[in-house]
């Protein structure tokens, strides 16, 4: 989000002594993420919002304690895809390692036979 609209958004919630009051949990919600996706200074996020670091601490807090008891949306699903076993032919640990009674070792290539190994020996 731009941090100007974000600036706005703030300054709708600013009574007449400048106070921030009332400060809606979908705008914790915004200021929480553009705040994960600042790379900058910490002072350059304050200023480009127009807030002071001791209310934008209050602010954060608020918003986190929110996110933490689930009032905002969980975030979409990602996949993480595994890379080709083929990729991993040279490396020392390929498939399923079990240690087996007396120190011996066991190697399966694939999950199914080393369910089907522990099916047999129950």
């Amino acid at each position: 989000m731009d941090l100007t609209v974000l600036k706005k958004k703030i300054s709708t919630f600013r009574s007449e002594g400048g106070r921030l009051k009332n400060v809606s949990d979908e705008l914790l919600m915004e200021l929480l993420q553009a705040w994960e996706s600042w790379t900058g200074p910490a002072s350059g996020f304050y200023t480009a919002i127009g807030v002071t670091h001791r209310k934008m601490a209050s602010l954060m807090g608020k918003a986190k304690k929110l996110k933490r008891e689930g009032h905002f949306p969980v975030e979409e699903f990602k996949e993480i895809k595994i890379a080709e076993p083929s990729l991993f032919a040279n490396s020392p640990c390929q498939g399923i390692e079990m240690a087996w009674d007396n120190g011996k070792i066991i190697r399966f290539s694939q999950v199914d036979q080393l369910v089907d190994f522990l099916k047999k020996v129950a």
